[in-house]
């Protein structure tokens, strides 16, 4: 019965988590300053400046995604969504404060209640997400699926990744192309995953998917990556889809080059105490030197020598990837990879417009040959001025696949816009705040190491 009503549930829900953090914040307050429970211009401004804040900042970080997302990420996202919202809602008061109770004067009141708001929102939050997880998962059971993918296609880096999610989804089989009776395969399964098929060969299988309403999904390729780009266009009564050739404009380049230059200006100002206290650890460990520079390639193929903190020992020449528990990363090296702090020297890389604060990762020239050849697509991230976040260095890990990373790139760079930079910027801080995942290393030691010594 409950199944028929789940996504009114989820709505539900959504709305109980907001309603209570927003009665938190306006409750709380409004002991001391009342009119923020009544309609005034006071209230009226501060009421839509969280809801406003509150829906954006959901949308960059996620949101509350019971079903979607376990519970862990899905409470970091909320807690600094929150953390924003109050944060801006309560500079608001105090500058409509300023007229309304202290005659003229700013005054940056309570912040004392301002954390003890946060810290309720915060249990509201955890126990929300948890008993929000629960129910979803008590009404949903997980989603049995088929895999179909080529012969001898390695097939168990997807299955260990969804297999993390098992209460989501439940791989139990996996299947060929060319299975005599694939159809009748597909009829046993709720959903179906389509790995590493060249479009020709699944246009077959997800058009008999969507006609039997099965769950589809399908790794991207470079034809989807195009298609990212495109619109609807109508001649007369024709529908077809319009690909531009995608690059900034001359006012999108004017507005992203003055972004860099603040964001840079700001970031260092604000870092350079870690900066100094990272080069003084570096220096003291072991005497070498505290930088390092590497040759990478960026815009167009130019090259250009990124700066970082150095993480290994100096003497090690072994060129090979990072892996666990590698015994050439320095003490300080650790703590540094950890939370990805031996990249802020790239700050001045992007002062010079070596680098943009977002775009795709500068990569080793060698892998720029050796991923090319591999994958011709691999030149096309080339069209985009290196970055020093961005959706392959958020989204993707030390070790995730050269092919994986490069549909990251390519995504951002068809799908670039004002908001996904700042979007992206700001889901960087969610990354810095959670690193053990995006900072997974290689098992093995046969690849080329990507970020040098």
């Amino acid at each position: 019965m409950l199944q028929r009503f789940k996504h009114s549930i989820i709505t539900l829900m959504k709305l109980v988590m907001f309603g209570l953090c927003w009665l938190t914040f306006f409750g709380l307050f409004g002991v001391r300053h009342f009119y923020l429970l009544n309609f005034s211009r006071t209230s009226g401004i501060t009421w839509i400046t969280f809801v406003v804040v509150y829906i954006l900042m959901s949308r960059v970080y996620g949101g509350y995604d019971i079903g979607k997302r376990k519970s862990k990420p899905i409470i970091f996202a909320l807690v600094l969504t929150v953390f924003v919202t109050d944060l801006i809602t309560h500079l608001f008061l105090c500058i409509m404060n300023t007229t309304v109770v202290h005659g003229g004067r700013f005054v940056y009141e309570q912040p004392v209640l301002l954390l003890e708001v946060f810290l309720i929102q915060i249990l509201l939050i955890v126990v929300l997400t948890y008993l929000g997880n629960d129910l979803y998962f008590r009404i949903n059971k997980p989603l049995r699926c088929l895999v179909i993918t080529q012969h001898g296609e390695d097939v168990e880096s997807l299955v260990r990744k969804v297999g993390r999610l098992k209460k989501q989804y439940s791989i139990e089989e996996i299947a060929y192309p060319d299975h005599p009776d694939i159809l009748s395969l597909i009829d046993k399964y709720e959903g179906v995953f389509i790995y590493n098929l060249a479009a020709s060969e699944r246009i077959g299988l997800i058009d008999y998917c969507y006609q039997t309403k099965k769950e589809i999904y399908y790794s991207v390729e470079m034809m989807d990556i195009v298609t990212m780009r495109g619109e609807r266009v109508l001649f007369d009564d024709k529908s077809m889809i319009y690909s531009p050739a995608k690059g900034l404009t001359f006012e999108q380049r004017i507005v992203k080059r003055a972004m860099d230059l603040f964001i840079a200006s700001v970031g260092l100002v604000i870092a350079s105490p870690f900066m100094l206290i990272t080069a003084l650890a570096i220096k003291l460990e072991d005497g070498g030197h505290v930088f390092y520079k590497q040759e990478r390639a960026t815009y167009a193929g130019r090259v250009f020598k990124v700066i970082k903190f150095r993480s290994m020992r100096e003497k090690d020449t072994v060129n090979r990837s990072v892996t666990k528990d590698d015994d050439r990363i320095t003490k300080v090296g650790h703590f540094i990879r950890k939370f990805r702090s031996d990249e802020l020297p790239q700050l001045f890389n992007v002062l010079k417009s070596d680098m943009s604060i977002v775009g795709p990762r500068p990569e080793m020239l060698e892998n720029v040959d050796k991923y090319t050849d591999e994958l011709p697509e691999f030149a096309y991230r080339l069209r985009a001025k290196a970055g020093l976040t961005g959706m392959a260095q958020i989204y993707g890990k030390y070790n995730t696949s050269p092919k994986d990373k490069l549909i990251l790139d390519l995504t951002y760079i068809e799908q670039y816009s004002i908001w996904l930079d700042i979007k992206l910027i700001l889901r960087t801080i969610l990354v810095l705040l959670t690193p053990d995942e995006s900072t997974e290393a290689f098992e093995d030691t046969t690849k080329e190491d990507r970020h040098g010594k």
